[in-house]
């Protein structure tokens, strides 16, 4: 009888000269699957990060502080500002507008902002534009982050991944993944956080061979992203918060299932009700 995922993830060696991918790979297994840890976090704090998260997807535009009066009249918390802004740190969410940004880039020579690039732009087939972002998933004792990827022009996801850290490795190592299997955009577009303007991130992106422009989002704004923030909530209105995982290993399950209907079976009213798969794979033939 082979061998269960979970009997099939005790072989995984970190200490390997195999890399992770690799081992995955021979143990037939997502390296997704190995990141999920439960967190050390409180129950209570999994139920305000949960409630944030949910108000945050309705009304991004609010910070901690009305997040803070809100929690604590209409809910009933007896908490303080302190543990809101730092549950809004852990789950890398800042308000849109200009006040303080609780998802500061990185500081320093290693960490560079690019030029937003999309200002006016027309864009008018597969590969063009992809953007590219990380949103908190709650998961039962726990929590992860998803990554995910979608082509601007088709609303197609060309990529994801699942993990229990916020990386610039594991950024690249997901749009890397995207790029051998789907090619490389032309222009990438994400926001200014620490993994995206980490050197480890934006000079893979943007070494010569890649042929990839990097744009960013400007600081506060929520028209620069909302391609990707609409796929976050179609995401967890659709599918986390009616199906909520027990571990890891479950919710890549689901999410793996659930974006496999959002690319091949749910219509998509930005690309005039068809479906995404059909928009990307017919005009990337048409461009071949």
């Amino acid at each position: 009888m082979r061998d269960s995922a979970k009997e099939r993830k005790k072989h995984v060696d970190k200490a390997s000269k195999l890399s992770i991918v690799r081992q995955c790979e021979l143990l037939d297994i997502h390296r997704s699957g190995l990141y999920y840890a439960p967190k050390g976090e409180t129950q209570l704090n999994l139920e305000l990060m949960r409630l944030v998260d949910e108000e945050h997807m309705l009304h991004p535009w609010l910070g901690v502080p009305r997040i803070t009066e809100w929690l604590q009249k209409d809910k009933g918390y007896a908490i303080n500002k302190k543990r809101i802004e730092r549950l809004f740190r852990l789950m890398g969410i800042s308000a849109v507008g200009p006040k303080p940004n609780t998802s500061k880039r990185g500081k320093g020579a290693l960490h560079k902002v690019f030029k937003y690039l999309l200002r006016n732009l027309d864009i008018e087939r597969p590969n063009q534009v992809w953007a590219m972002d990380i949103t908190y998933i709650p998961v039962k004792g726990g929590y992860l982050y998803l990554c995910a990827i979608i082509d601007l022009y088709s609303r197609y996801v060309v990529g994801w991944s699942l993990s229990n850290t916020m990386t610039a490795e594991w950024c690249r190592s997901t749009l890397e993944t995207a790029v051998i299997e789907h090619g490389a955009p032309e222009i990438l577009n994400t926001d200014q956080g620490s993994q995206f303007t980490a050197k480890e991130f934006h000079t893979w992106v943007t070494a010569p061979e890649q042929g990839i422009r990097l744009s960013m989002d400007g600081k506060g704004r929520a028209i620069d992203n909302i391609f990707i923030e609409r796929l976050w909530r179609s995401v967890k209105y659709e599918h986390v918060y009616l199906f909520p995982a027990d571990d890891g290993l479950e919710c890549y399950r689901g999410l793996r299932g659930y974006f496999d209907y959002y690319n091949n079976e749910r219509r998509h009213q930005g690309v005039d009700g068809r479906r995404p798969s059909a928009v990307y794979g017919q005009q990337k033939k048409k461009a071949a």
